[in-house]
Order: C-alpha cells, then structure tokens, then sequence
C-alpha cells in the first residue's frame, strides 16, 4: 500500500459527497462504507471512498495501520459479490492519516451484505424487486431475447406453409419455399428454426411452447361468479384472431345508419381492444408460464398478458415520452411487417385516441390494459328471473348451463332470443350452452327454426 502525502495550503482540496463520492469518519462505518461502494458502482460504475473525513467534508483524520488495510480489503473481498479489485492507499490530507479507496466495475448487479443498492444524490438505496429485475436484464439483453432463441425440437415441416404464404402476401413479399422465406426474414439460426418463426407460423406451436395459448372468460361483477370460459391454442395471428372474436361475441353490439346501411358500433372501439390484444402477445414475457388472458366483466374488460413494462419504462412516460422498449425485438419486427404494429411505440396512444378512459396498471407480474364498459345493465345473469333461478351464475359455467336447464323447464316453448333478453347473456354464449345440453339429451328442438320453433326439456 502506498504512503500518499498532500500539503496543507490555502487552496487544500474541499471534499463533497456525491453520487460518486462517499466520506467516512472512521473504519467503524465499514459496514456502512461497503454499502455505498455497491451502490455507487450500480450506479456509475466507478467512485472513490475515503476514511479520515466526516460527511460535512471536514478532515479529521484516524489510525491507519498495516491491519487497517488489511482489514478493509478483506471486508471488500469478503462481503461484495461480484468481487472487485480496488485500489487502497494510505494518504495524509491536512497533515492527518486518512484511507483513499478507488474502485471501478462493470459486472453490475454489485451487492452488498447479500442486497443490492444503488446510489441516489449522495444517499444509498435499496434496490426494488424491480429496479433490480431491470438491471439483470439490461445486462443480459443480448442473452436473453426469447424471440431469437433456437426452437431445439422443431422442424421445418413443423411450419404451416398456409400461414407463412398469408404472412408473405402481407407484407408484399414473394414465397419460394419454406426454408428460403423463413431465412430470408431472418428467422433462422444455422438452418434451425428460431422460436419466433415457431409462435407465428408453428402448425401446433403449443407443442413446443405450453404457454402458447389463450384463456378467454366471462365474468359477473367479480371473479366469483363465472359466465363463461375457453381456452385456444394457435400461432399468435390465430389467437389474435380468437380473442378478438371472443371480445365481440361477449360486449355489447350497437348500431348506425350510413345512408343504406347497418354499421355494427361496439360499446369498446374495435380498433382500441385489438390494439390491446396485439400488444398483449407482442410484448408478453414469453418466459413466464401464464397466458395472455382476456376477462370480460359487468362493467370491464380486462386484457391481461404476463411481464411488465420492459427497459424500465414506466406508463407515465409512455403516455407523455411516447416512447417504447421492446422485449421482443424479432417478434415486434415480424408484426411492423405486416401492419400490426409500429415502430414508433404508439400502442398506448392509439388506445387513448380511441377510448379515452382506458386504464394501465401492472399488477405482480402482470400488464393490464382495461375498457370500460358503456352498456352494463344487460350483462351478467339476472338473479330470480321471473321468479325463477336466485343467486345467477354461481357454479361456474356448468352453473350457467344449469340455469339455462332450469330456465327451460320453468318456461317451456322458448327461443335463443327469449333466453338472451331474458338472461342477459350474450347470444354466442346461449348458443353455446344450448349444444351441450343438446348433446348431453337434457333439450331438444322442437318445430323448424324457419317456420318458428322452441326448446323444451326431454323427458326422462
């Protein structure tokens, strides 16, 4: 260790703490000074630590010793992963003993004591479960980009070429064969397929991804009581496709007149909810188990996908920088090819031009985009219809087929209509209900649905 002298003088350097300064009095805030190494290395990657100099910058001096620094780099080696090398010296400001310590590292997360930190102003932070999250990926982005992994099991006639050649029209390009357009876009690495190539144009993507799917429902005011439920499996453009037929057979459906012509006005805008469900499977954390999830309630609609806001960003930002990190760089490129997106980030924006009292929020592990509802007095199942079925849907969706069943024996010669208005449940849903009780021989159709005909229980 080197013997640094400085001179007293006039001009004697004034030490400040900052975000990459810290003072200590002594070596008995070692605990206390590891603590700031880490966060200022977290920060900036470099700094300096000096003992000898109370907080307010004045030069106080301590005994410094062989065993002083000794101690103070084995307490750095000891207590700071990953390990650093800094430099320690002892040095002599104002004709006093102090310990100058310079350090530097690029192999963030640091952490001290088994937590990390990071530095703000001339203070030392905890870092959050999400602050920290950001900095692991930021560091391993390159290293962990889902959408440019190798599928190891797939193989090319594990591609739908129907699919590929609708994408390539699309996006105005030409089809020559499976593995010449795929190596084209860049979805393949040494021949073999990325997973991207697999999630967008897979015959059954499920069968390498089981979070390849999408869970759709229908709720009453809360999860509790459950309408309807489904789940599909696709490639992402199918599921695309599903949820946005699930959202408009389970909202309300209005109208207008344009000269002639009926024009079907949904209560949420159409354009808003794709964007949400394009979003959803765009920039999903595809490591995470869950699926992309749509929840249909009273009063909301809910599109819920795995993975918060990436690259740190934060709604607020979004909406006022209109700015985007993506998480799947190759995923979001193959949807800007064909229209799906865009590249400036404007999904948020586009969402509020539409439907100005769209909410974001994450939630755990979860990014939320919720609608509000304009038509809630019909949805849900009424309780005590005609005095008949109490306490609605209760049961889940076996409960809901139940009150149908029990609806049909208490008011025989009924039609699909009848039961929509009566029960306040969407048409595709009935209809849905009506086939598995037919199925299960509970109902039966009776007459011609041309000329006029009606369901009744049969007879057991």
């Amino acid at each position: 260790m080197k013997m640094i002298k400085t001179k007293k003088s006039k001009n004697a350097k004034r030490f400040y703490e900052s975000e990459t300064m810290e003072l200590k009095k002594s070596t008995s805030e070692l605990k206390e000074a590891i603590i700031s190494i880490v966060s200022i290395l977290n920060k900036h990657h470099k700094g300096e630590l000096y003992f000898g100099i109370k907080n307010n910058g004045k030069v106080i001096g301590q005994t410094v010793t062989e065993k002083t620094l000794r101690d103070i780099s084995k307490t750095i080696s000891d207590k700071i992963e990953p390990k650093i090398f800094p430099k320690i010296n002892k040095i002599t400001l104002e004709g006093k003993k102090c310990v100058r310590i310079e350090f530097s590292g690029e192999n963030k997360p640091y952490y001290a004591f088994g937590r990390a930190y990071i530095r703000v102003g001339d203070e030392d932070k905890q870092l959050s479960a999400k602050e920290l999250e950001r900095i692991i990926l930021d560091k391993n982005k390159d290293k962990l980009r889902w959408d440019h992994e190798i599928c190891k099991e797939a193989k090319i006639n594990d591609i739908s070429i129907k699919r590929l050649r609708w994408f390539l029209k699309e996006a105005n390009k030409e089809y020559h064969s499976v593995e010449n357009s795929l190596d084209k876009l860049g979805l393949l690495k040494d021949g073999k397929l990325l997973n991207t190539a697999v999630i967008l144009f897979g015959k059954n993507p499920f069968k390498f991804f089981s979070n390849a799917k999408l869970r759709c429902a229908v709720f009453g005011q809360t999860t509790a009581v459950t309408i309807d439920m489904q789940e599909f499996t696709g490639n992402l453009f199918d599921l695309i496709e599903k949820a946005e037929k699930y959202i408009l057979e389970n909202i309300h459906i209005g109208m207008r007149l344009e000269g002639m012509r009926r024009v079907d006005v949904p209560e949420i805008n159409k354009d808003a909810f794709r964007e949400a469900v394009i979003n959803a499977f765009c920039h999903r954390n595809y490591y995470e188990y869950n699926s992309v999830n749509i929840a249909i309630f009273k009063g909301r609609l809910e599109i819920r996908n795995p993975g918060l806001l990436y690259g740190g960003l934060t709604i607020e930002r979004i909406k006022k920088e209109k700015v985007s990190e993506r998480r799947n760089e190759l995923l979001a490129e193959m949807f800007h090819k064909v229209h799906f997106v865009e590249k400036w980030g404007r999904g948020i924006s586009l969402i509020l031009s539409k439907e100005s009292t769209a909410n974001f929020k994450e939630v755990g592990r979860q990014f939320i985009t919720v609608f509000k509802r304009k038509n809630t007095e019909k949805v849900g199942v009424s309780e005590g219809v005609n005095g008949g079925v109490n306490g609605g849907v209760n049961g889940g969706v076996n409960g809901g087929v139940n009150v149908l069943l029990e609806y049909i024996k208490k008011n025989p010669g009924k039609r699909v209509i009848h039961f929509e208005n009566a029960l306040n449940i969407p048409k595709r849903t009935i209809e849905r209900w009506l086939n598995k009780l037919k199925k299960q021989d509970k109902i039966k159709f009776k007459g011609s649905p041309k000329t006029g005909g009606y369901w009744k229980v049969t007879k057991k």
